[in-house]
C-alpha cells in the first residue's frame, strides 16, 4: 500500500505544481502557442498528456535539435524575417529559371525524381543545395509556417549569413 500512496502523492504533487504555474500567467497552452514558445526558445517544460494527439508527433524535433539543423533553422528564421525566400516546388524551379536564387534547401521526404530536378536546376543555375535534415513537416515548422514545405529557394538572404556558411564549408 505505501508505493500506491507514495505514486498518488507524485501524481498529486505534479498537480499542485501546475495549478501554482497556470496561476502565475506564465504557461501556454495549447497546440500552436507551445509551438510558438518553443521557436522562439523561451519554454523550460512541455507537458504532454499521456494520449496526445497526432499533430504532437512531431514536438519532438525541436526539443533535441543538433546543432548543425538548429544553426539551419535560426539561419533560415533570418532569412523568412529580413530576407525574401520562396516556399514550394513550383515557386522554386521558376526562381532558379529567372536565376533569382542564390541558395535551395529541400527537405529529407521529398520524392526523389522532384529532388533530382531542383538539384539538375540548381547546377545549371550554379547554385547551392542544402539537404535539410528533417521532413517537409519540420522544414515548413522552421519557416515560420504551419503547413508542409518541401524547398525553400532563398533570393535574398538579408541579415542572415546561410549563403555565406555554404561557401567557407
Amino acid at each position: 500500500m505505501a508505493p500506491g500512496k507514495k505514486q498518488k502523492k507524485g501524481v498529486d504533487s505534479i498537480n499542485s505544481n501546475l495549478q501554482l504555474v497556470m496561476k502565475s500567467g506564465k504557461a501556454d497552452l495549447g497546440y500552436k502557442t507551445t509551438l510558438k514558445s518553443l521557436r522562439s526558445q523561451k519554454s523550460k517544460l512541455i507537458i504532454i498528456s499521456s494520449s496526445p494527439p497526432s499533430s504532437f508527433r512531431f514536438l519532438d524535433c525541436f526539443v533535441g535539435e543538433k546543432k548543425g539543423v538548429d544553426s539551419i533553422n535560426s539561419n533560415l528564421q533570418l532569412v523568412m524575417k529580413s530576407g525574401k525566400a520562396d516556399l514550394g516546388y513550383k515557386t522554386t524551379l521558376k526562381s532558379l529559371r529567372s536565376q533569382k536564387s542564390k541558395l535551395i534547401i529541400i527537405s529529407s521526404n521529398t520524392p526523389p525524381l522532384r529532388k533530382s530536378e531542383i538539384e539538375y536546376y540548381a547546377m545549371l543555375a550554379k547554385v547551392d543545395v542544402i539537404h535539410y535534415g528533417g521532413s517537409n513537416v519540420e522544414l515548413g515548422t522552421a519557416c515560420g509556417k504551419y503547413f508542409r514545405v518541401g524547398c525553400v529557394s532563398v533570393t535574398d538572404p538579408g541579415d542572415s549569413e546561410i549563403t555565406r556558411k555554404e561557401e567557407t564549408a
